[in-house]
């Protein structure tokens, strides 16, 4: 069952970030807190969105997609970036990823978005699997590019 994430959800999203970023080998990085994905998610102004996947028996929460608006300037329409997308390894292969990702479809499609995108990282074989098995194309000539931490900090400082 995939519902929206609601306000009692947040400690759950935390928990299951820290074991994504784990799993992505950058634990450390994860330093996100309840409260501020509480504002996030529940704030006068939300800024993300998450949906929570449940077991149909249990109702234990197995996974979640947290994602939020982008915009094509060349569309001209909104579309969906998908900044996290995990299910408990305990509960893969169980079609919960495959129920949040057609669940997003589904509002982007419902929504008259033009896109729906994410990021993988390049040794994740069994992801990017996944990912090509519902017909999802690799961007192979545009490369990420980000400014964080010190040279964030000097760039917008200057």
């Amino acid at each position: 069952m995939i519902r929206n994430a609601v306000v009692e959800d947040v400690p759950s999203i935390v928990e299951m970030i820290r074991e994504l970023a784990e799993y992505e080998r950058a634990l450390p990085e994860a330093r996100a807190t309840e409260e501020q994905l509480r504002e996030a998610l529940f704030g006068e102004q939300p800024a993300v969105f998450a949906l929570i996947a449940e077991d149909d028996a249990s109702l234990e929460t197995v996974g979640f997609a947290l994602w939020f608006r982008n915009f094509s300037t060349w569309k001209g329409t909104h579309g969906i970036y998908l900044e996290d997308l995990y299910v408990r390894p305990e509960h893969r292969g169980g079609g919960h990823g495959r129920a949040l990702l057609t669940a997003l479809a589904r509002t982007a499609v419902e929504r008259g978005y033009q896109r729906f995108e994410w990021s993988v990282l390049d040794w994740n074989e069994p992801s990017i699997g996944f990912y090509k098995s519902l017909g999802a194309v690799p961007m192979d000539e545009w490369t990420v590019h980000r400014l964080s931490g010190e040279a964030l900090e000097a760039l917008g400082r200057s």
